[in-house]
This record gives C-alpha cells, structure tokens and sequence, in this order.
C-alpha cells in the first residue's frame, strides 16, 4: 500500500494532463476528472483513474488539484453543491494550479477555511514543454506548513519551487511572470521580423543571438516555432490574453504602471481579435509580420 496521499485532480487539458501522468508516474494514486471523455480515457490509460464528476473525484482525496482556465472556471468547480468544498472530506488540501486572479484565490482560501480544506495557490511557467518534462517553475501562495507538506508533490510536476507569501502571492508572481514572458515574445518576434527582412540567416541570428545577453529560455523554447511557423498551441494566446488583463488589472489597484506591458496586452488582444486565439503565444509574430505588411 503506498503511504502518498490520495490526489483528485481537476481538468486534463494541456498542462493538466501530462502533469497528472507525472503524479502517477511518481506513484501517486490519481483520481481525474474533466469534460473531455478522451482526457480520461488518457488518464485511466496512464494508470490513474477516471471520475465521472467533480464530486466522485474529491470524495476520498487527501489533495485535490485544480488546473483549469481562468477564474470562473475555478469557481465552478469549487463552489455549488457538486464543487470541491462541498464534497471534500474536511482537512484536505486544495491546491490550485490554474492561472486566476489573485482576488480569487484570497476569496477561495476564506471560503475554504469554513469548510475545513486547507488551499495553496500554485500557478505554474514553463508552458506544455515543462509540464511534460516535469521541470515546471511553480510559485506558491498560502501557509508555510501547507507548502512544507506538498513539497513532494510539487517535486515531481516542476524543478524551481517557491512559496512566495501568504493566499494570493503566488497568482501574483504568474502574473508579473506572464508579463515578462509576453514582452519578451513581443520583443522576439520584431527581432525576427527585423531579421529576415534584412536578409540575415535566421536561424543562425537565433542561434549567436541566445548565446548572448539577448538570450532568455523563451527564445530558447519558441525559436523553433519562429523559424518553422509552427504555431500548434503549447499556451494559447487566448489564455495569454486572459493573463494580461490580470495582470494590468492588479497593477492598476495596487498604482504601479505598465507602459510597455499595457502595448504588448492591446497586440495580444488585437492577435486574438483576428481569429489567432487557438493559436500559441509565439503567434505574436503573425501580428508583427501584418504590421510589417505581410499577408498571413
């Protein structure tokens, strides 16, 4: 019998699923649950076991992870007679992965601390890639001794692992995170653009350009879908978007201005407005090509 607790885990989308296998692999007894009927059948496939809703998944776990879209998503799976904090047994740990609103996050601990679940919020970076790997960066929010007791589970999703304050602190880091990241795609994409415009090789620019100070593991991880325009969806810029408004929503309540942030935000929104929403986030070169001029 193995002595790790029982994980429920929440949402089987791109990052939710290879990290759910990683659980798993690492032993864990993982029980699953998610709209997709293919996601669970991935998951019964990888050893863990599929639920047939939020309520069977949670009953009898000792920790329920959450990883889903954005804040309403969080909400309607936690709330309500068939969410998380009705049916978990009291003294669980509700750790959520997702990427919300700090708000949210301080609200859903309050609620939870009610119903006897104890909640971390722990948004994770390093896209599809990293989840796979198990080499994600993850950034948590709540109580020393709630992180100190997921740390081993926390070992076999990512590699870098900080608890970074109380309830809230760590969807704050995702969001300066995801500014940083947006940026630096912004940035990246013009560089290509500039690039091949001027007649340079690109993929020896990229090559001497990430041995340098220039150099940054987003380069590293989107300069092969710069160069092959390969914009399968690894983090869609419809979630990057939703990021961004988080981002510039908590900078203006807390008065810290954003100027380059705010531009690149309107360039996210403006890809999106223009039917690339499904695609990744390294997409953001298909705006500075139109911008350029270019047909795409």
């Amino acid at each position: 019998m193995s002595t790790l607790p029982k994980v429920a885990w929440i949402g089987l989308g791109i990052m939710g699923s290879p990290m759910s296998e990683n659980l798993v692999k690492a032993g864990y007894d993982v029980t699953g649950y998610t709209l997709e009927r293919d996601k669970l059948d991935r998951l019964s496939a990888a050893g863990g076991t599929a639920a047939s809703s939020v309520a069977e998944a949670v009953r009898d776990a000792d920790v329920i992870v959450t990883m889903v879209p954005a804040s309403p998503q969080v909400e309607a799976v936690a709330y309500g007679p068939d969410g998380i904090l009705e049916n978990a047994r009291r003294g669980a740990l509700l750790i959520d992965m997702s990427s919300i609103t700090p708000q949210t996050s301080v609200d859903l601990a309050a609620a939870a601390k009610d119903k006897g679940v104890r909640v971390l919020d722990a948004p994770v970076s390093g896209g599809e890639a990293g989840a796979i790997e198990a080499v994600l960066s993850i950034m948590v929010g709540g109580d020393q001794a709630d992180f100190d007791e997921a740390k081993p589970l926390f070992e076999a999703l990512g590699k870098t692992i900080v608890r970074c304050g109380p309830h809230g602190s760590g969807q704050t880091v995702k969001a300066a995170n995801q500014l940083i990241v947006a940026v630096n795609i912004q940035a990246c994409a013009e560089a290509v653009v500039f690039l091949e415009k001027s007649g340079v090789d690109l993929a020896a620019a990229l090559d001497v350009l990430g041995g340098g100070l220039a150099g940054s593991t987003v380069l590293a991880r989107k300069k092969d879908n710069f160069l092959s325009r390969d914009f399968r969806p690894g983090f869609r810029i419809d979630l990057h978007h939703k990021d961004m408004g988080i981002v510039t929503d908590a900078a203006r309540t807390v008065g810290a201005a954003l100027p380059v942030g705010a531009v690149v935000a309107q360039l996210v929104a403006s890809l999106r407005a223009q039917g690339d929403g499904g695609l990744d986030h390294s997409a953001l070169l298909r705006a500075v090509e139109r911008l350029s001029g270019a047909q795409v």
